[in-house]
């Protein structure tokens, strides 16, 4: 047995397992290992696959498994030609070929933010992506011989299979904290940090840590409390809620230890060109990645094992809007206007505005964002440019030669999905996993990012929930609200909303607007010439300084910008430091 950085490695007669990650529990990584290895190391063995967040690699004595858990925040890539496989890795740009690049996998990238994580495509020919919840089963010499999803770890995973109806509100909060406790328990290590923002959600989080009975040990160990501070701007009005978070965490938690982080000078988009071109795939968050930079910085310094985060909140635990469509589709009409009028009075919006979004668009998602970019363009590049539609910046040449369209089609279907309000969990899981930056930072600093909202036990039981146990018109989340209320702060309890990150984001466009037009303009790889009207491009960031467009239009340029620069930062001097495990006879 052997534990180095992230991998956790252990041998038994039935094999070799290399784990990166953890399964079943953060605080002892080896028996998770070991248990996985005595699961699947048995001939012809197919058990579910346990709960944890992890990719192993599990070399039997008849046969090699390369798996991944359902929630896929760790990555795994193995690289293949004809039939067989030849190394195994957790970076793709280790195992790939510079000179030969998937173009169809940039057409499914520039679709949106969740293109990535649940595409077996990756940047480089021949390299594949070992998907969430798959289990690669090749021959003890590499040969490919099949690729099937993995069966979930407990019958009464199954969400559909609802006995939550009529279920009471009350009830629903409390099966939801049991949830999050597991949640919370299984991810304790033995220094945990938790990100603190003075939020609903991760403090919520960072209580649950703190307390012995949710952590299932008589202490809950070392834990750190970790925040960003910003003296002034917008976000200086989140000081107070963050303060009396703090307060509240180790009331319950004496020991824990408060670390601040100054980032009221950090703005999006610093030192843009190490976050989007070192990460192992292009990805659309890079220009946030100096504010987490920061925090991360602080958690490795400190020693901790986990990180984890309130991230994922916002779609697994509010009501599920996504509803309505299922109340159309059924007929029930008279229910649909009563409940869409109840959105829009909770939302501040109109009911024209909440059918459009949760009923029309749905079904309609390519057709109804054509219509909207004619109706808003106005001669600008950003207007009406949604979560599909094709940036007029990227050529309408390359767009139809790789797949842009059927990449689109294959986006909205994976965002909707036959039916929306299931595939609202999907879609959200996978918008946090994996995320290139976290998985670099972890490779650096050797402890794990974490997302409990995340946990496949608090999606099942969401799922399970129907709609009135969940939706009250303008409180947001209340049944997390409702299951947290004996310790959460009245004061973050009662909290609708919180003060975003736009003026990090206005503040990096006005600081490096210039200097990413000239990164576009000086681009020399000859795919971004190929891919991009350059102008077109540098005309979109313009605009984005002067406010024109929503979140959906400057992600897709961010993402665009991402990849500019990622490219330019591929050369065989930037291949990812990772581990490749050689796939022959033997190993």
């Amino acid at each position: 047995m052997a534990r180095q950085g992230l991998v956790t490695t252990v041998s038994s007669r039935a094999g070799t397992a290399a784990v990166v990650g953890w399964v079943g529990s953060v605080r002892d990584r080896v028996a998770g290992a070991r248990g996985l290895l005595d699961d699947f190391g048995r001939p012809g063995a197919a058990p579910p696959l346990p709960t944890g967040d992890y990719a192993a690699v599990l070399v039997c004595r008849d046969r090699i498994l390369l798996m991944r858990d359902e929630q896929a925040r760790i990555p795994l890539f193995f690289r293949e030609s004809g039939g067989q496989v030849s190394a195994v890795s957790t970076s793709a740009r280790r195992l790939g070929d510079f000179d030969e690049l998937e173009r169809r996998y940039f057409c499914r990238y520039l679709t949106g933010n969740m293109a990535q994580p649940h595409s077996e495509l990756t940047p480089f020919a021949g390299v594949h992506r070992v998907l969430g919840g798959e289990v690669v089963e090749l021959s003890v010499t590499g040969q490919m011989r099949r690729r099937a999803p993995g069966r979930v770890g407990r019958a009464d995973d199954d969400p559909w299979e609802s006995t939550a109806d009529g279920l009471c509100p009350d009830g629903a909060a409390k099966e939801l904290r049991l949830a999050l406790e597991h949640a919370v328990g299984r991810r304790v290590g033995a220094m945990t940090a938790c990100h603190v923002s003075g939020g609903t959600d991760s403090t919520s989080i960072a209580l649950l840590a703190a307390r012995p009975t949710a952590a299932g040990q008589d202490s809950p160990g070392d834990l750190v409390l970790l925040a960003g501070r910003f003296g002034t701007g917008e976000l200086a009005g989140e000081q107070p809620y963050l303060d009396e978070a703090m307060k509240e965490i180790r009331r319950h938690a004496p020991g824990a230890r408060p670390v601040l982080v100054d980032v009221g000078d950090v703005a999006d988009f610093d030192d843009f060109q190490d976050h989007a071109g070192d990460a192992d795939e292009p990805h659309t968050h890079a220009f946030r990645a100096p504010f987490w930079s920061r925090l991360h910085a602080a958690a490795a310094e400190l020693g901790c094992d986990i990180l984890l985060t309130g991230c994922g909140a916002d779609p697994m635990v509010d009501a599920n809007p996504f509803h309505l469509h299922r109340l159309a589709r059924t007929g029930q009409l008279r229910q649909l206007t009563k409940q869409a009028r109840a959105w829009a009075a909770g939302s501040e919006r109109g009911v024209r505005d909440v059918v459009r979004d949760y009923v029309m668009q749905p079904a309609l998602p390519l057709t109804a964002e054509r219509i909207t970019a004619l109706v808003r363009r106005r001669g600008t590049v950003l207007g009406g440019l949604g979560n599909f539609a094709r940036p007029r910046w990227l050529r309408s040449g390359f767009a139809r030669a790789h797949g842009y369209r059927e990449a689109g089609i294959a986006e909205s279907r994976f965002v909707f999905g036959r039916r929306p309000e299931q595939a609202l969990f999907e879609a959200a899981n996978y918008l946090a996993a994996p995320d290139p930056l976290s998985w670099r930072r972890a490779r650096q600093d050797g402890f794990f990012l974490s997302h409990p909202f995340l946990d496949r036990e608090v999606i099942a039981t969401m799922r399970r929930l129907p709609p009135e146990a969940t939706f009250r018109p303008g409180r947001p989340k209340a049944v997390l609200r409702e299951a947290m209320a004996d310790l959460l702060p009245s004061r973050i309890r009662g909290r609708a909303v919180k003060v975003p990150f736009d003026e990090l984001y206005a503040r990096g466009l006005r600081t490096h607007g210039d200097e990413l037009i000239d990164l576009c303009r000086s681009a020399r790889h000859p795919l971004v010439a190929e891919m991009f009207d350059v102008e077109t491009l540098c005309r979109a960031v313009r605009e984005a300084q002067l406010g024109v467009g929503d979140a959906y239009a400057w992600d897709r340029m961010n993402s665009s910008l991402a990849l500019v620069v990622w490219l330019e930062r591929l050369d065989r001097r930037s291949r990812a430091v990772g581990a490749e495990m050689p796939v022959t006879a033997g190993s």
